[in-house]
């Protein structure tokens, strides 16, 4: 029998050094890295379309049945009173109390058939509930491409002020216009086509800038050519993989925060079903907020910018709890503007001799862990912390996502980003030994781009 998650937390002597020791790097995505240069990839998200093949880095796990939508309303803040075929969400679960264990996109494919897409915590969890409530679904589980490379869909992002032309020109006509989050069906190459409208590098609206794309695997290489066909008029780019990850610094969506999965007595049973070479279990944990203790390191809804999605109107796993946080101080996430001159001291001193080397910033994204969680301080007060960060032509500089106090959540206000490890990163074997340093920033509460 294979190992389980608590057993290889109890083997490692707690959540913190397993984390802290585990040697993986940042999240994957097995796609090409450029398909012309990242610098214009990002840049066409903004001037014209970028076109991401997102069919291989994601786990998508299918819930059919009379009960999929008791499930997943069940186990998650989102309000379901109007959810249904054609609809999507972000899909966000908490632990009994109210600390986050993930969040996924979740597509309405048919009103007893939902998908959740996107990392795999939120995924397991729900698998979990699922056959611990002997809930009424049968469960498909369609893992990434690396560990499955027969996949069951494509799954392609159109983005940018151009992405609605470029696929009525694929399409051959109009396209019917879609409501945020909402889904709807026109052809191309002969093909269907469904469509979310859905945003990964701008800000939500109706203009139809962002199009998530899927349909049969078998089908994918022929609608991909015919939307590469109809962009070359408008100078649609196709983006690799490096700008991919970049995109969230523009959007503000904080992926992979530490799950709150990893202690308490509320867990326990969910550790003991996962293996512990799962994702969640072969996870690391980079930067260099460090506490020993892993519930510092668990975030609420409110502290990732999803207050506006906890509704109140339905039972849930973690309810009570957040009924009772709701009027409480948060943190609040923020974009962060790292100072020019200490970024170009930052980039010259990763290169240096060993003496006095900071570590490396890896251009144009340097986050280095799973779970990347940087201090940040206003004066010698920790106010929150850096999560991802690098550099976009669209923000013409470095910044960060943070989550910081809601008190210093203050437009224009400077505060500290520390970079490097904790005892110069001697737990992880893949970071070269650094000397900490301070990063001066500036805050803003709307996107920079």
């Amino acid at each position: 029998m294979s190992e389980s998650l608590e057993a290889k937390i109890r083997r490692s002597g707690g959540p913190v050094p397993m984390l802290r020791a585990a040697p993986g790097g940042a999240y994957p995505f097995p796609i090409r890295s450029e398909y012309t240069n990242w610098r214009d990839e990002q840049a066409s998200w903004k001037e014209t379309a970028v076109l991401f093949d997102q069919s291989h880095h994601m786990l998508d796990v299918t819930f059919t049945g009379p009960d999929a939508k008791r499930l997943m309303s069940d186990y998650g803040v989102n309000s379901f009173a109007t959810f249904g075929a054609d609809r999507a969400k972000q899909y966000v679960a908490v632990r009994e109390d109210g600390y986050l264990v993930g969040d996924a996109i979740l597509f309405g494919l048919e009103d007893d058939k939902v998908s959740l897409v996107g990392g795999s915590v939120v995924h397991d969890w729900i698998t979990f509930q699922a056959e611990r409530g002997g809930y009424r679904v049968d469960i498909t589980r369609d893992e990434r491409t690396p560990l499955n490379p027969r996949r069951s869909l494509y799954r392609y992002q159109l983005q940018g002020p151009a992405a609605l032309k470029i696929a009525e020109k694929a399409h051959g006509g109009t396209i019917d216009r879609l409501k945020f989050f909402r889904m709807g069906r026109f052809t191309v190459a002969g093909h269907t086509v469904r469509a979310l409208n859905h945003t990964m590098t701008g800000v939500p609206g109706l203009e139809m800038t962002g199009l998530e794309l899927f349909g049969p695997l078998d089908e994918g290489a022929a609608v991909l050519e015919a939307l590469v066909r109809a962009g070359e008029e408008f100078g649609m780019r196709q983006g690799g993989a490096i700008a991919y990850s970049t995109t969230a610094l523009e959007s503000g969506w904080i992926g992979l925060p530490v799950p709150a999965v990893y202690s308490g007595e509320c867990t326990r049973a969910f550790r003991e079903w996962l293996p512990a070479n799962s994702a969640t279990g072969t996870a690391s944990l980079g930067g260099s907020f460090d506490s020993p203790d892993i519930e510092d390191y668990y975030p609420t809804p409110w502290d990732l910018g999803y207050g506006g999605i906890v509704k109140f109107d339905h039972d849930f796993l973690g309810r009570s709890a957040l009924e009772k946080a709701a009027g409480q101080p948060h943190r609040r996430k923020v974009w962060l503007r790292w100072n020019d001159e200490d970024v170009a001291r930052l980039l010259a001193g990763g290169l240096s001799g060993r003496g006095a080397r900071t570590r490396y910033l890896q251009v144009p994204y340097a986050v280095y862990a799973t779970f990347q969680y940087d201090t940040v301080r206003i004066g010698d007060r920790v106010t929150g912390i850096s999560n991802r960060t690098g550099y976009t032509v669209n923000v013409g500089g470095w910044s960060s996502l943070a989550m910081i106090d809601e008190a210093d959540a203050v437009e224009g206000a400077e505060v500290t980003v520390v970079w490097g490890e904790p005892d110069g990163g001697a737990a992880k074997a893949n970071v070269e030994r650094h000397v900490q340093t301070e990063v001066r920033a500036i805050v803003s509460t709307t996107p920079l781009a």
